[in-house]
Parts: C-alpha cells; sequence; structure tokens
C-alpha cells in the first residue's frame, strides 16, 4: 500500500519540529482511548513522511500496566522528567480514582510546573482535575462520571463535550473522542488536509468538534421523535436536586398535566412522576459508586427531602438500600465508574 503522501497533500508551510507526546497510563487504563490518541500521530507521521511525532509509554512502576481489558503493555520510563515542550496525555479507564496515587499526582504537577501541556482522556480528566490543575478550567468527562465530578471539582467548568482545549490542558469524554482531539491537534500543526487524510485513513468520516456534545440526542436516546415529550425530559435532567412538579413542566410546554400523562404513557409506558424518579435514582446510584458521599447527601443532592424517602424509593427500584449498596461494592466500588468507554 503506498503511502498517502503520494496523493500530493499540502503541509502547512514552517514545518514545526518534531512533537513528542508522553502517554501516562494508569492501572486499568481504556484501551479504545488510548488507541484512538496514538493511532492518529502514527498516520500523520505516513502522510508526511517523516516523524513529526514521537511518543513514549509512562507508567508509575516503569515496567509494565495493564488496561482494563486485561492486554498488558510495556512501559518506556517511570514518573521521570520530561521536556518541558512534551504533551502529557493521561490515560484513564475504571477504578480511576484508586489509579490516581500520590506519585502520579505529584508528578503531574511538577510537569505541570515545568510548562507541560497535560491532558486527560477518558475518566483521567479527574486525574488532572485532583492534581488542582483544571481549577478554573474547561474541561469535559464521560457522561456517566459526570455527576460525581461536578460535587467534587467545584472550580472545573464540566461541559458535555466530546473534548475540550483550555489553553495548555485538555480533556475527552472517552472512546473515540480522543481520536477527534488528536485531529485537532494534527490540523492546527500541519493544516487541515493532513489532519483529514489522516482521518480517511482511520476510516472517519465524522470528524467531531469541541462543540458537538457526547450523548446522543434525547429523541434518539427514548426511540421517540416528539418534541414536547424531548423538551420535558430535558427539563427533568436538568433539575434533578430541585425537581419540578409534573403541573409545571406540563405548564411550560403548553400542556395540561393529564396531556403530559397520556404522553408519556403512550411512548414511555410509565408516568412522568415514575420517569422523573428513574433519573433521580440512577443519578444517587452514580454518586454511591463513585464517590464518598454520604448517604444524606447524595439524597439530598437528588431531589430527596429525607434519607429514609430516600432509601425507599430506592429499594423499591434497585431491589436494596442505598447502604447495603455500597457496602456491598467496597470501598473500592464508590470510586469506579460502572462504565468506562
Amino acid at each position: 500500500m503506498s503511502s498517502p503522501k503520494a496523493r500530493g497533500i499540502r503541509v502547512a508551510s514552517g514545518e514545526p519540529k518534531q512533537r513528542r507526546f508522553v502517554f501516562l497510563l494508569l492501572d486499568r487504563f481504556t484501551m479504545l482511548s488510548f488507541a484512538g490518541a496514538i493511532e492518529p500521530l502514527r498516520i500523520a507521521n505516513r502522510v508526511l513522511g517523516r516523524q513529526a511525532y514521537v511518543w513514549k509509554l509512562a507508567g508509575e512502576n516503569g515496567t509494565e500496566v495493564t488496561c482494563s481489558n486485561g492486554a498488558s503493555f510495556k512501559l518506556d520510563m517511570g514518573l521521570d522528567e520530561i521536556e518541558r515542550e512534551d504533551t502529557v496525555l493521561v490515560c484513564g479507564g475504571i477504578d480511576v480514582q484508586q489509579a490516581t496515587t500520590k506519585p502520579i499526582l505529584n508528578w503531574l504537577r511538577r510537569e505541570a510546573r515545568r510548562g507541560a501541556a497535560i491532558g486527560g482522556l477518558c475518566t483521567a480528566a479527574y486525574t488532572v482535575a485532583k492534581a488542582g490543575l483544571l481549577d478554573g478550567k474547561r474541561a469535559t468527562i464521560h457522561w456517566e462520571n459526570q455527576d460525581s465530578f461536578i460535587e467534587e471539582f467545584e472550580d472545573v467548568k464540566l461541559t458535555k463535550s466530546v473534548f475540550v482545549v483550555d489553553g495548555n490542558r485538555m480533556s475527552t469524554a472517552g472512546g473515540t473522542a480522543s481520536i477527534d482531539l488528536m485531529l485537532k491537534i494534527i490540523a492546527e500543526d500541519h493544516g487541515e488536509d493532513v489532519a483529514n487524510t489522516v482521518a480517511d485513513q482511520l476510516i472517519y468520516s465524522a470528524i467531531r468538534t469541541d462543540q458537538d456534545t457526547q450523548r446522543l440526542s434525547i429523541p434518539t436516546r427514548i426511540g421517540v421523535r416528539h418534541p414536547k415529550l424531548s423538551q420535558v425530559i430535558q427539563m427533568m435532567e436538568q433539575n434533578i436536586e430541585d425537581p419540578i412538579s409534573p403541573a409545571d413542566l406540563a405548564e411550560d410546554v403548553g400542556m395540561s398535566t393529564r396531556q403530559l400523562e397520556r404522553l408519556f404513557r403512550r411512548y414511555l409506558n410509565r408516568s412522568p412522576k415514575r420517569y422523573y424518579m428513574e433519573l433521580r435514582l440512577q443519578k444517587a446510584r452514580n454518586l454511591l459508586m463513585q464517590t464518598d458521599m454520604s448517604v444524606i447527601n447524595v439524597a439530598l443532592a437528588c431531589g430527596f427531602a429525607s434519607p429514609s424517602h430516600f432509601s425507599k424509593c430506592y429499594r423499591a427500584h434497585y431491589k436494596t438500600t442505598p447502604y447495603r449498596e455500597r457496602g456491598s461494592h467496597g470501598t473500592s466500588a464508590i470510586a469506579t465508574p460502572r462504565l468506562s468507554v
């Protein structure tokens, strides 16, 4: 197969010098996010016909690390000092809180003081935020981790974007979002033509920007295209801590309460009140499993006025109490995302 460079691609004038990335692989990192970041660099080198990008794999023990699917990677380095011009991309995954150790935090803070650009892929935005490197900055993280992230890092301006670049700090939502971030970097370094050719090589036909959101639209998620139903669900999702009454929801979209009831029954086979309760309980379960918030504070964050009412509703839906849920998963599960893309 001939090199894509043969297509006559015009590289941005004034070729930049070689750029190095240091991938800090946390224990049980997600392979998809890592591959989505490193493969565009490899292909960009092929397109350009030179080693425009080089990289090193780093980890706390400096020898080997295992990702969430069980595959192991040999490391090039431990937590050694790097060059000021290097870009550090922290790769997270399952149990990111446990994988975010004190030596890793100290290393990130040190390299940040020395001027390195630093990013977090997938759940690793947590690690970068824990090091205090996202305070006052915009960031993103996988949608399932957003509730717990907001509770812990109040000084970070969390978005729902696929990826975010704020100065010399970067973050992605996980999964294939790493590809979009790297294509943006390649375009800035070498021009849109090169980035587009890299995307073609990846069979990546829909390049996303930082304006794209990570979750499917409400109609796509629920499998129903009804504008007023989508509008009500959006209001519910945005008002978990202070729930809105069905009567007020109906009024806001120009319907009667009875019409709203019929709409939910027809398309979702449940009442608006039941659907709203399920959203609140889902957030509560995320907070119980991903944070060390007290059960009382979880209840308040999800719109329950009393722990007893929260426990009753939780038991009815999940067949266990909030206390048993947390205890059955152990301390590690409190800090563990249920899913890592």
